[in-house]
């Protein structure tokens, strides 16, 4: 395998930075690191990105995260391994991932369950990471960028 090209975000650097920046003020402690990647990991799950489908798990890990639980991340809803609130970040991470699915993208009955586990603040973190990992999906998957050649 390889890529058709490189990264868009590789060969502009500015685009980099900006994205860089994006994922740096998502993770200053509102939302919880393991949240975020249990976040990132499904996202690209559900976008078919293998190359963060390969990273996330390793970031996880080194973060403190269990195999059990990243395992599970696919079948979350059937499993007993997470809290509520990654439930509802999960969820979130879902509906905004899959957005054209359905004429209501985000129901109340969504908002107002994330709401409960997140204060604005956080909820605007989370937001912002899961719409920071869609970008990187998209232009993994659109170049083909291949799996296992970034390791964090």
């Amino acid at each position: 395998m390889h890529a058709r090209m490189n990264n868009p975000a590789v060969l502009i650097p500015e685009a980099m930075d900006a994205l860089n920046a994006l994922a740096t003020v998502t993770r200053k402690g509102v939302v919880p690191l393991l949240t975020l990647e249990l976040v990132n990991l499904r996202a690209s799950q559900i976008n078919g990105c293998s190359v963060c489908v390969d990273a996330h798990p390793r970031l996880a890990k080194k973060a403190g995260e269990t195999d059990e639980r990243l395992f599970a991340v696919a079948a979350w809803r059937d499993t007993p391994y997470f809290t509520d609130a990654e439930r509802a970040a999960l969820a979130l991470t879902e509906a905004l991932t899959r957005i054209s699915d359905r004429a209501d993208p985000v129901p109340d009955d969504l908002w107002n369950e994330v709401s409960r586990h997140y204060d604005e603040t956080a909820l605007a973190m989370l937001i912002l990471a899961i719409a920071n990992i869609n970008v990187w999906n998209r232009l993994n998957a659109a170049t083909r960028q291949v799996a296992g050649v970034w390791k964090p």
